[in-house]
């Protein structure tokens, strides 16, 4: 069992469903000869051939569109997005094509294509290389939208996404690409289902929600506040949409008090959706109100660094959030 990192995972789920289906291609901006701008499509372009991984113009809708229609057609396109703040001008072919293709057409048609894009602030990227986007697409019947936190699940969520029927959005948290590493089987497949939440560490006291980039601060200040004597449990939500509220209101149901973590704005951001849920269905269970900690609403992610930090959630803000509910 190796050791590789979150963007080497992704690399290798795409190598393996390449070889496994000749119907899977890649295109996108750079994803060809330089191997995308973090490195994703490295070395495929050599081995698969121009026909298979495509360098696209620098056109958002054109990728999408163009990954619909040979979705239509029988293929099983991976189209990268290089940063998820550019997916907008793809906005409309995602939602009202893409999402509403099986229903519309009474099942005769499905668009079993990915929508790949590297997400999250904490890298220096400034307004326009940091947004967090997945609350805009995961209220879109017709989408799943799936977030790995760790190289396995990486791997082996992507890899479902591609053999899946329907679009999927696959963000990837960039901060975490080099810096989360993890052990993943060499000599057997991994599909890792979409759908289904995961229990990430048991606990009594609270429990946490988070995914991608938040849920790797949030085993460390798990960590961090165990020796405080508070037992935390952590539950990496990884499929946004469908929301897995079975998971969830067990966990609830548990430890009594939740607290939510994304790195997203806090209005209107995917908390809310959990937070929600739990009101509806877990609020007897509950010893405290629900918590949420999230990025502020101002209309991006500065490029100043100290306001960077100011920004951006940490384990160190989620310990302090740990701490407040855990006293209540």
């Amino acid at each position: 069992m190796a050791e590789i990192t979150l963007v080497e995972a992704v690399r290798q789920a795409m190598d393996e469903e390449l070889a496994h289906d000749e119907n899977v291609f890649i295109f996108g901006e750079d994803v060809g000869v330089r191997g995308g701008v973090f490195r994703a499509t490295q070395g495929l372009y050599e081995k698969y051939g121009a026909e298979r991984v495509i360098d696209s113009p620098l056109a958002e809708l054109t990728i999408v569109g163009v990954g619909i229609g040979a979705a239509l057609y029988g293929k099983r396109p991976i189209c990268e997005i290089q940063f998820a703040d550019f997916i907008f001008p793809a906005f409309n072919q995602i939602i009202s094509e893409a999402a509403k293709m099986y229903y519309r057409s009474n099942g005769d048609w499905s668009v079993p294509m990915v929508i790949r894009a590297p997400y999250g602030g904490g890298i220096g990227g400034g307004l326009y290389h940091s947004q967090s986007v997945e609350s805009f697409f995961s209220q879109v019947p017709g989408l799943k939208v799936v977030i790995p936190s760790n190289p396995y699940d990486a791997k082996g969520l992507l890899k479902s996404a591609v053999r899946d029927p329907d679009p999927v959005m696959f963000f990837e948290p960039k901060k975490g690409y080099r810096l989360i590493k993890g052990e993943v089987p060499e000599d057997e497949e991994i599909l890792v289902p979409i759908g289904p939440a995961k229990v990430t560490r048991e606990g009594g006291d609270l429990t946490v929600f988070a995914y991608g980039m938040m849920h790797h601060y949030a085993l460390e200040a798990a960590e961090t506040v165990a020796g405080e004597g508070i037992d935390v449990e952590v539950v990496d939500l990884r499929t946004l949409y469908p929301i897995d509220r079975e998971t969830i209101l067990k966990s609830v149901k548990k430890t009594s008090k939740a607290l939510i973590v994304h790195e997203d704005n806090l209005t209107g951001g995917y908390g809310a959706e959990v937070a929600a849920t739990i009101a509806e269905w877990g609020f007897m269970d509950l010893d405290a109100p629900v918590r949420r900690l999230a990025g502020p609403d101002v209309p991006g992610v500065p490029f100043s660094h100290p306001m960077q930090a100011w920004f951006m959630v940490n384990p160190e803000k989620i310990a302090a959030a740990i701490r407040d509910l855990a006293a209540f």
